[in-house]
């Protein structure tokens, strides 16, 4: 899921879901966010609102977690296991499953952490994330 900019996402989120409530067509990629969407009745406010959903900040020190920035991390490691980049992930993802008795959305959240550890350790050090350091995380959680 290729996404240019903090606002594009977010119209991608919105109007997605907006075409969801519309009962309209939905793209394959859409039907994946959609997906994601309804895994989550507490951000179904927020993506009713896509004016507010563009303005809204989502600051660490806010208090609140970003709801986009947590869908798109589900749908980035939903990505990750269909295509198996980095080599192993999807080994590693049905075994979590195994461990964690099939709870799929219980899995993406463990491994949200990872995630976001080795993404966040990449911008910081101007570099591209360290897929081994990843997977040496997600197998930690086994």
């Amino acid at each position: 899921m290729l996404i240019q900019s903090r606002d594009s996402a977010r119209r991608f989120f919105t109007g997605t879901w907006h075409k969801y409530l519309e009962k309209s067509l939905l793209q394959p990629l859409e039907q994946r966010v959609l997906e994601v969407i309804l895994e989550h009745p507490e951000y179904h406010g927020i993506l009713s609102d896509p004016k507010a959903a563009l303005t809204e900040e989502y600051l660490p020190d806010g208090g609140r977690g970003n709801p986009f920035l947590h869908m798109g991390m589900h749908m980035a490691i939903r990505e990750q296991v269909s295509t198996d980049r980095p080599a192993g992930i999807a080994a590693l993802y049905q075994s979590l499953l195994v461990k964690h008795g099939a709870d799929r959305h219980a899995v993406e959240h463990l491994m949200h952490e990872c995630l976001g550890e080795i993404l966040w350790t990449a911008q910081r050090d101007a570099l591209p994330p360290d897929q081994e350091t990843y997977l040496e995380c997600l197998r930690r959680l086994l």
